[in-house]
């Protein structure tokens, strides 16, 4: 290796939170955008566009414990 790698994500302590934050890596989603997109404020990726032969069978899978 050439000793050159991309930044990685790191944890950054927040004073007064029992949560962490992390950095943001860039080509994602900040958590802002990630909130808006679960909220439905942004339309989500069409989920029948990149279908596989096993995604009907995972979707129906259900964990053992459940």
């Amino acid at each position: 290796m050439d000793g050159k790698q991309p930044p990685r994500q790191r944890v950054v302590r927040v004073r007064g939170s029992r949560r962490a934050k992390l950095t943001p890596v860039e080509g994602t989603l900040t958590d802002s955008e990630a909130e808006a997109t679960l909220r439905g404020e942004k339309a989500p990726a069409d989920p029948s566009a990149d279908r596989g032969p096993n995604d009907e069978r995972l979707r129906r899978d259900v964990p053992p414990h459940y």
